[in-house]
């Protein structure tokens, strides 16, 4: 696509609102930018639409408050006001041109410039801007071309990119697990020779990176590459190759599964409960998804591959849903009837509480020994003792 105009975003009345506050304030043009313009040249969705403003911060607080339009100055220091219409957010952003970087963040300085504000940003594809009519400009002259192949090109030159943000090291391969179709050979060189700057980096910013390029449909080649060039390792403590990668998306694909990032991310991890907490440590997991890796490397589940009956009930209800099916989605097999009954089992609930304990004449540790006993004795059982039958088990 090369007419914008036609794009249901830039149409939409939210969009025309915002804009016409912005260009009315007489004092500097306001354009689309980033992944809007890029996602619509390659004919993607767009989830959000960036701005991109010659106006001051303070000027576009004051032209929306005067459209009455609600600002948010989401982060005022460095140009940025969040307009919101409807419901919509609009991410408003002062052209800017770095005046200090240090490999993590940047000291900003802004600017009327395009050019300028175009030469901070990381690959030539999002650096297209575009106005309200559609019409669009390319600063640094490669950006349309990249979008329409699908290159992943980075602006001016790739090392200074990188010492200015490590991070776009991880952006690299992110871009090209979405966007690419071949990987420059320039950039990646530049990555590797800049991989150590990562180290500089917040472990939650890396996962937020590596969770976003896990989501992409196919990233096994750009996660190759990282394996490839040092990077994969530079971020996790510990890998167990890219084959299992590979394996789980033909499994995805098989059994009509979305892409996971946290599935994804066990298939590069050895199955080991050292493997875990190193990991869970190295990229600061939240409590829950650390959980579900504990789950995924339990030593007392088996290949669940060989479960149907009551031992599969068995095990969704001792380890729960999700950790069979992480352990039948990475085993490599053709799980789709396993997956299919494990979809369709429900939970059963015990029906014993502490209330009959202690009816029963127990009194302290002995209530939860007697509890998780004769819980243990349920599931053996296949889940099929009643209520009365289990209280005269306990009483005995």
């Amino acid at each position: 696509m090369t007419d914008l105009s036609k794009t249901d975003w830039i149409g939409a009345p939210e969009t025309r609102a915002v804009m016409a506050a912005l260009n009315g304030a007489g004092a500097g043009e306001s354009r689309f930018v980033g992944g809007c313009v890029r996602n619509s040249l390659m004919g993607r969705p767009v989830d959000d639409v960036d701005i991109a403003t010659q106006l001051t911060p303070d000027a576009v607080l004051y032209a929306l408050k005067e459209a009455g339009i609600r600002a948010i100055p989401t982060g005022i220091d460095h140009g940025t006001v969040t307009a919101i219409v409807d419901g919509k957010p609009y991410e408003i952003t002062t052209l800017r041109r770095d005046v200090e970087t240090d490999g993590r963040r940047a000291v900003v300085a802004f600017t009327e410039d395009w050019a300028e504000d175009a030469a901070r940003r990381d690959f030539r594809l999002n650096a297209i801007y575009a106005d309200i009519s559609g019409k669009l400009f390319d600063p640094t002259g490669g950006g349309i071309a990249d979008a329409a192949d699908g290159r992943i090109i980075f602006i001016g030159d790739a090392d200074t990119r990188l010492r200015e943000d490590y991070l776009r090291i991880l952006r690299f391969f992110r871009f090209n697990a979405w966007y690419g179709a071949e990987m420059d050979a320039e950039g990646l060189a530049a990555c590797e020779r800049q991989k150590a700057g990562l180290a500089k980096i917040a472990a939650e910013r890396i996962w937020k990176e590596l969770h976003k390029m896990l989501a992409a449909p196919e990233p096994v080649q750009a996660v190759t590459a990282m394996a490839e060039c040092g990077v994969l390792e530079q971020i996790l403590p510990v890998t167990d190759g890219v084959d299992g990668l590979h394996d789980l998306v033909v499994s995805e694909r098989l059994c009509g599964v979305l892409p996971d990032p946290v599935l994804r991310l066990m298939s590069l991890l050895p199955r080991t409960a050292q493997a875990v907490i190193d990991t869970s440590k190295a990229l600061r997991l939240s409590n829950a998804d650390t959980a579900r890796l504990v789950a995924w490397a339990a030593d007392n589940l088996t290949d669940v591959t060989k479960f149907n009956g009551r031992a599969l009930r068995y095990a969704l209800y001792f380890h729960g849903k999700q950790a069979v099916v992480d352990r039948a989605l990475l085993s490599g097999a053709d799980v789709r009837d396993l997956l299919a009954a494990t979809r369709a089992w429900k939970r059963p609930e015990f029906p014993i509480g502490g209330d009959d304990a202690l009816a029963a004449g127990l009194e302290g540790k002995a209530i939860g020994e007697a509890l998780r006993a004769l819980e243990l004795w349920w599931m053996e059982e296949d889940f099929l003792p009643e209520r009365d039958a289990l209280l005269a088990r306990l009483k005995a």
